[in-house]
């Protein structure tokens, strides 16, 4: 979609427009979730999240200024939000990590693969939350650099910086582990 009807459909949601609305929502909503999700490690936390995001979306429309993408915009709220909810959770140390649910059930993946992701996603969740910030907004998002640097409000070098960082911890986590390690 062009940035042309993307802002048309903002000024329409804006006034009102219930299908411009639910198109902003249904092309936004994965996205802002995803990264709620990754944040928070929690399917509740990160629904909410995507919630109070599209409401105060809806708050500030009327006055959104088309300096970034709507997703940009919106996922630079769901990052805020979530660093406030990181902020005020307090640790809970376990002794093991919880075993992760299986919402994409593909029975011809084999144990060892299903075990490499969860594995995976293990090491990710143990990243710093900067680190984890920047790869997942640029690694699983798909967004640029650019982007990402907007959303977290940091300079595109020091983005560069903290997904450097953010590989090299992921990739020697993984390789003690014995995933990341070459024959």
């Amino acid at each position: 979609m062009s940035s042309i009807s993307e802002i048309d459909e903002i000024t329409r949601a804006a006034g009102g427009d219930r299908a411009a609305q639910a198109a902003l929502v249904n092309r936004n909503m994965p996205i802002v979730f995803r990264v709620a999700y990754r944040m928070l490690q929690d399917r509740a936390e990160a629904e909410d999240v995507t919630q109070e995001t599209f409401l105060r979306a809806w708050k500030t429309l009327p006055s959104w200024q088309p300096k970034a993408k709507f997703s940009t915009w919106a996922c630079t709220v769901a990052v805020n939000l979530c660093r406030d909810r990181l902020r005020k959770k307090k640790p809970v140390l376990m002794d093991e990590l919880p075993e992760r649910v299986d919402t994409d059930l593909r029975p011809e993946e084999s144990l060892e693969s299903k075990q490499a992701l969860a594995r995976i996603d293990a090491e990710i969740a143990a990243l710093p939350d900067r680190q984890r910030e920047a790869l997942t907004l640029c690694a699983l998002e798909g967004m640029t650099n650019i982007e990402a640097a907007k959303v977290m409000d940091v300079s595109v070098r020091a983005l560069e910086s903290l997904l450097a960082r953010a590989r090299r911890g992921l990739r020697a986590g993984l390789t003690a582990d014995g995933i990341g390690a070459k024959p």
